[in-house]
């Protein structure tokens, strides 16, 4: 295959050629936040979630981007139409100049060319693991979109990922964008208020102390437009099994919230991983709707039954943190009905108070906030302890009120959808908040470890379901 370099001018910005002072010019400098110091480099954008960190301009980006990827490749095309369109948009418009290399060595054209500090990857996760190992080997920070990785083999390579970013002073980073969504940051706040929530139950596998349920489809439309799956995206073996890739947010909010500043080793402080799957069936005509193919390719062959599409994305999670149980449901429907989207349940139980999410036909499919009391308490105390803690939050969050109980007992706890900003939003929190890190050095260490806590409860879970198979 022929490589090339494609100079990609966007709107009636110039690229002016990079200088070769520049280019011999070390990327691994110490950041001091300075305009334009963060020279990105974006290895094979397969996922639209590469392109919503380009949303807004930071200002410690450099508006030059690298782009590494395959010859012909349907991802990098849609990532550079997007980028594009950000670009040409009326109100608050970028200046990307994207510098594309095309060629099946886009990898070790990366590593050599060093042209930039932080690698972006999100997409097909099968080599993802192998990706992220090259990169901090070159002495280049890595942020990325979850999953670091999908089975135990890359849960190993992780670790000697992580060993070798200490030795190259380099960061890992993956994109948690859950953090920055305002309902949790209410309940972390609501969860760690020990007047009003008490201490979390220790829970069991029949009632776990903390219990998510994300439910998501395949088909689906992104601004306006349908959102176009490339093929592998149906495949476990490339895209994760749902166990190893939606519940890495949960688990992520879970440490979050729960445990906030703590360690967790996953050596010590996790027991008793239990897990299922099944699968969701695809016709060929929902596949075609949703890719633009009009055949399964051959790697989807052997998932096939009965001219159905066998795609292993629901599953259950259980296990123990530091004593306290935790269950975890991930589905993946086809399409959701007409007016609604992914929706998102949790019940948290506490021993003063019980918190729960919801996000269903009642709720209108916009996620809402919820709490009651436990059956030791009473109807009285609730009320008191809710009232003082909204008292409390209110100091920081002045929006947030409640609403009287319902017949059943719940209080919504009111936060206006005029004060939540929206999924896209948050990536650029994220890479903020990466990029502080790398001017000044400080990424705790708790981050590092209950990162690979995170996807040793995944990895292993989906080897449980494996070994559930043989047996």
């Amino acid at each position: 295959m022929k490589n090339c370099w494609m100079v990609i001018v966007m709107g009636l910005m110039l690229f002016s050629c990079v200088s070769k002072s520049e280019e011999k010019a070390d990327n691994n400098m110490m950041f001091t936040g300075k305009e334009g110091e963060v020279k990105l480099i974006i290895l094979v954008p397969w996922h639209f979630h590469t392109s919503l960190l380009q949303k807004s301009s930071i200002i410690q980006v450099n508006d030059s981007i690298y782009v590494y990827a395959l010859p012909d490749d349907t991802g990098l095309n849609q990532y550079l139409t997007v980028i594009e369109s950000f670009n040409n948009r009326t109100e608050n418009p970028t200046a990307w100049q994207e510098i594309v290399y095309t060629g099946d060595d886009f990898l070790d054209k990366m590593v050599s060319d060093r042209k930039g500090n932080v690698v972006i990857l999100a997409g097909n996760n099968k080599d993802k693991t192998e990706y992220i190992l090259s990169a901090i080997n070159a002495g280049l920070n890595v942020l990325l979109d979850k999953p670091m990785v999908i089975n135990r083999e890359d849960f190993h390579l992780l670790e000697e990922v992580y060993s070798n970013a200490k030795t190259n002073n380099v960061k890992l980073y993956d994109m948690m964008t859950g953090r920055y969504d305002i309902l949790n940051i209410i309940e972390k706040e609501l969860v760690n208020d020990n007047d009003f929530f008490g201490e979390l139950q220790e829970g069991t596998p029949e009632n776990p102390a903390v219990y998510m349920e994300s439910v998501h489809h395949f088909y689906k439309e992104v601004s306006d437009a349908p959102l176009v799956r490339p093929g592998w995206y149906y495949d476990v073996e490339q895209q994760g099994e749902g166990i190893a890739d939606v519940t890495m947010h949960l688990i992520d909010l879970v440490f979050w919230k729960f445990f906030p500043g703590q360690a967790i080793d996953y050596r010590k402080n996790i027991n008793n991983i239990s897990a299922t799957h099944c699968p969701t069936k695809i016709t060929l005509t929902e596949f075609s709707k949703s890719t633009r193919q009009p055949e399964f390719p051959a790697y989807l062959q052997k998932y096939l039954d009965n001219s159905l599409l066998n795609v292993y994305t629901n599953g259950t999670v259980n296990f123990d943190v530091k004593n306290h149980n935790i269950g975890l449901k991930v589905i993946w429907n086809y399409l959701a009905p007409n007016g609604s989207g992914d929706t998102f349940v949790s019940v948290i139980n506490g021993t003063k108070a019980i918190l729960k999410m919801a996000q269903g036909k009642e709720q209108q499919f916009v996620k809402q906030l919820y709490t009651q009391k436990p059956d030791n308490v009473n109807e009285k105390k609730i009320t008191e302890n809710l009232q003082k803690a909204i008292e409390r939050l209110k100091v920081n969050y002045p929006f947030v009120s409640i609403s009287p109980p319902s017949a059943n007992g719940e209080y919504l706890i009111n936060i206006p959808t005029a004060n939540r900003d929206g999924h896209e939003s948050h990536f650029k929190y994220v890479a903020e908040i990466f990029f502080n890190f790398l001017v000044n050095q400080n990424m705790p260490e708790w981050k590092i470890s209950n990162t690979r806590a995170k996807y040793y409860i995944t990895t292993e879970a989906v080897e449980v379901t494996r070994n559930n198979i043989l047996q």
